[in-house]
């Protein structure tokens, strides 16, 4: 059935893939009919659960990746993946390509990737891909995988649109695991030590769970699982853990808290964005310009001039 955004959603709800490569293409550019289309296949979602690998560059995310889609596969499920890689300064688009290093799933009928650019999301993992995650649960995949880029920024947006989080190391993550202290740890929901053959993968090992055991938590507590992922060695357990976390959330009633935060923060980045628009009109944007040299020649605040802004917006809305 075509509505005016030329998707036809009764493929997409089948899993046609090049109706759902159409489809995340709307979202992605913000097509005219795009918000419509997301009110549509709202109902639709909620089926997937939604898995999120990050980590430092370099660590064998997309591997991992990779072997968890062959490893669900196995089982008949369909799985969909969002590769975030880092925006091209000069195009916009996705930079590395995840999809030239996950082959073996790649030409699978039940199994869709989509790279897609952060476009300057702190935490590596674009808006569009969150609503490309939507696209992919309501096209029927049972699995969603959102692998980011791990740029070392905040990852807090992984946490937010994952059920569960799981952060990929290697024996050579030292500085990571030390930055792990102001935040890394806090969002993971379980650590994979990749490339586990390597000198120093004990010592790592080590090092995560002595931070772990200075945090305290009567609930779910995080482990350390040791994978060579090139070899396809630790994925079942990888897999196992997922299942664990996600019967764990379901029995705490925790995946339904988790997900209706989620939406509360959707909705608080929907109104934001409408309220953005609303707000910077020619005329505002004309004050701002008007009063800059008085701020530089300390003549104003910036304090006095948002709320001149705020004032007159309100001011606007009255009459």
């Amino acid at each position: 059935m075509l509505r005016k955004w030329e998707v036809d959603i009764e493929k997409l709800y089948e899993g046609n893939r090049i109706t759902v490569a159409r489809a995340i293409s709307l979202v992605e550019n913000e097509a005219e009919g795009a918000k419509g289309f997301l009110k549509e296949i709202f109902p639709r979602t909620g089926r997937g659960y939604r898995i999120g690998i990050t980590g430092p560059p370099g660590a064998g995310k997309s591997t991992i990746t990779n072997r968890l889609a062959q490893f669900y596969r196995k089982q008949n499920l369909e799985v969909g993946i969002v590769a975030v890689d880092p925006t091209s300064p000069f195009t916009g688009g996705a930079l590395l390509g995840d999809r030239v290093r996950m082959t073996d799933v790649e030409m699978d009928e039940g199994v869709f990737i989509r790279s897609m650019a952060s476009r300057g999301s702190l935490g590596g993992l674009s808006k569009k891909a969150s609503e490309a995650t939507d696209v992919l649960d309501a096209s029927g995949k049972d699995i969603i995988i959102m692998e980011t880029v791990g740029v070392g920024q905040s990852e807090l947006d992984v946490a937010r649109a994952a059920d569960t989080t799981v952060v990929v190391l290697v024996p050579e993550s030292g500085d990571s695991i030390q930055a792990m202290k102001a935040g890394l740890m806090e969002i993971a929901d379980f650590f994979v030590l990749n490339k586990a053959d390597r000198a120093g993968a004990e010592q790592a090992v080590m090092s995560i769970k002595m931070i772990l055991n200075f945090k305290k938590s009567d609930g779910w507590v995080p482990d350390v699982l040791k994978a060579i992922a090139n070899e396809g060695i630790g994925t079942p357990e990888i897999a196992k853990k997922i299942a664990e976390h996600r019967a764990y959330l379901e029995q705490q009633g925790e995946l339904a808290r988790k997900r209706k935060a989620r939406l509360e923060e959707r909705i608080r980045e929907l109104v934001a964005d409408t309220l953005r628009i609303d707000f910077w009109t020619g005329e505002r944007k004309a004050m701002l310009s008007s009063r800059i040299e008085s701020l530089m020649q300390n003549r104003s605040t910036p304090y006095d001039l948002a709320q001149e802004l705020i004032d007159d917006f309100r001011k606007q809305q009255l009459t």
